[in-house]
């Protein structure tokens, strides 16, 4: 099993059909959910799925909502990010990460690999999302 950082094949489709609206407030509900590190997800993965999915104290199936959304164009380069989530008093372990479209019959947008097990034991799980910025944006389209 292995997670692998990517957009997700299905997402950049759906992009053209015009299926995914990161407009804040007014735009769809994205999620981001936790998983371990026996969980497949990869460029292929094209729903939210429970399978691998973090168990623990503070964690809900299906994670939590971003907020947040910031869109932006630097050259040609469009990118969207997000506030930080976090899961306070939260006992987890967590390897990786998916970010879905809850509006849109929970499809899946982007897998994150952490580099390895991140842990939290009776305390807060935070996940930052990187600056935003054309280099560094969660999600990119070049």
């Amino acid at each position: 099993m292995a997670i692998t950082q990517a957009l997700c094949s299905s997402f950049k489709v759906e992009l053209l059909k015009g299926q995914h609206d990161f407009t804040a407030i007014t735009g769809d509900t994205f999620k981001v959910a936790l998983y371990t590190s026996v969980a497949e997800l990869n460029s292929s993965t094209v729903l939210y799925t429970a399978i691998g999915e973090v168990v623990g104290t503070g964690y809900v199936a299906g994670g939590n909502v971003l907020t947040g959304q910031s869109i932006a164009l630097s050259g040609t380069t469009a990118y969207v990010t997000f506030d930080t989530s976090e899961w306070l008093n939260s006992t987890i372990t967590a390897s990786g990460a998916l970010i879905y479209n809850h509006t849109q019959a929970d499809k899946a947008v982007a897998v994150l690999n952490f580099g390895g097990p991140f842990h939290s034991s009776d305390s807060t799980f935070t996940l930052t999302f990187p600056p935003a910025t054309a280099t560094t944006a969660v999600i990119t389209i070049y």
